[in-house]
């Protein structure tokens, strides 16, 4: 998707550098109304601040609350999600569905990437491409994403490793995720995870 607004993201740009460049000036004291030269010498350090500042801005600065809507479009869904997963896959012991399954959900996300992971008792799932859209061309944001999964070692003989897919709507209020999943294994189902804590878990719990 467009991560920023488009519209006024030149006017941004500009302004930034233009600001950068006129605080540099005075700091170095080096305006003139009468000669140009001396605040044009402080170019090249102003472009070496902005280029710094755009650095910021990826790794943090992009999560300002003040710059969400009207320049950033990306919500940010950096942290732990807890919920369930519900699955259509029947049990050979039983030949019943089994019971909703408690998950963990950690995604770790820059401006420019985002990656999921989500952990049960028995298994962890690694995404391998995630992004975040509108589904057909509509405004509801949903993060989309492959995963292959890595039963542990122990339960192998009936839970081998395999692929997947899934696509989670983002309800903004309260914050959380719900959507559905595939599998290679033929089987699929229901995610709902909540927001937990900004803090990223190493292990389910």
């Amino acid at each position: 998707m467009e991560k920023v607004n488009s519209t006024v993201k030149i006017y941004a740009q500009v302004v930034c550098f233009l600001v950068i460049w006129a605080l540099v000036v005075l700091v170095s004291d080096t305006y003139s109304a009468t000669d140009l030269w001396p605040a044009l010498k402080q170019v090249p350090t102003a472009i070496v601040i902005y280029a710094l500042v755009g650095i910021v801005f990826v790794r943090w600065g992009w999560r300002w609350q003040f710059l969400q809507g009207w320049l950033i479009k990306v919500p940010d869904l950096q942290g732990t999600w807890r919920g369930e997963l519900k699955s259509d896959w029947i049990s050979s012991e039983t030949e019943k569905r089994i019971h909703p399954i408690p998950i963990t959900i950690v995604i770790r996300q820059t401006f420019l990437s985002i990656n999921v992971t989500l952990m049960t008792a028995e298994s962890s799932s690694y995404s391998t491409a995630a992004d975040i859209g509108s589904i057909l061309g509509g405004e509801q944001l949903c993060l989309t994403y492959t995963y292959t999964n890595r039963p542990k070692a122990i339960i192998r003989d009936r839970s081998e490793i395999h692929d997947g897919a899934a696509i989670l709507k983002i309800v903004t209020t309260p914050l959380s995720l719900e959507g559905e999943y595939w599998t290679s294994r033929k089987t699929r189902g229901d995610i709902e995870v909540k927001l937990l804590s900004r803090k990223l878990a190493e292990r389910f719990s």
